[in-house]
């Protein structure tokens, strides 16, 4: 019996695993020319995501952020060098955007559990679900990137910014846009939810 359920368990997990990813459609939006510019300069930075630090107690801080949130991380990514440079990824690109690392963290988790290669129902692509639009509208046309996870991590964070700065700092109203689907409270609740799991307290 007790194999019985253990061989069930397994199933369900490889079934959840393969499902799409539930998120929202994000819609192609008229933009300013400086804008369009901006974020096509941020999505085309080719340098990699490795954090540095002038301040010793910085990258103290960080070090141990990064060691705190691999443990939170291992059972939904078990490669140590995988979730490593996911994480490494994130700090740079959150920092990069003047996002905190927690709220891309709870970001991710709502929208692809943390699967590289989840694909929603609308045909958003990778951890941050970014629509592949965005790579004709600001990036190289080259949509298959967005299942690279610096160049996902990097669109997402760029495209998130912007929706933060387009409502004024409501980031409420800036994760509904993200989601497309503004003026409804499940996605940003959902988010806001999930990035209390990824604070890191000193």
């Amino acid at each position: 019996m007790r194999h019985f359920l253990s061989s069930l368990l397994c199933c369900c997990c490889a079934f959840l695993w393969t499902l799409p990813a539930q998120a929202g459609n994000q819609k192609e939006e008229a933009m300013a020319d400086a804008v369009r510019l901006a974020l096509s300069k941020a999505v085309s930075d080719p340098r990699p995501p490795k954090p540095s630090f002038t301040d010793i107690n910085d990258r103290i801080v960080y070090l141990y952020w990064l060691g705190d949130m691999s443990a939170r991380l291992k059972r939904r990514i078990p490669d140590h060098q995988s979730r490593i440079e996911l994480l490494e990824a994130v700090w740079y690109e959150a920092k990069r955007a003047g996002l905190e690392p927690a709220l891309v963290l709870g970001l991710i988790q709502v929208e692809s559990a943390f699967r590289k290669y989840a694909t929603s129902v609308v045909g958003a692509r990778g951890y941050m679900q970014v629509m592949p639009f965005w790579s004709r509208v600001i990036g190289d046309r080259d949509a298959q990137k967005l299942f690279q996870m610096q160049a996902n991590l990097r669109y997402g964070c760029a495209i998130l910014r912007m929706y933060i700065d387009m409502e004024a700092g409501n980031l409420y109203l800036a994760l509904g846009r993200y989601n497309g689907s503004r003026g409804h409270p499940e996605y940003p609740n959902a988010v806001l939810a999930n990035w209390k799991n990824w604070e890191y307290k000193k």
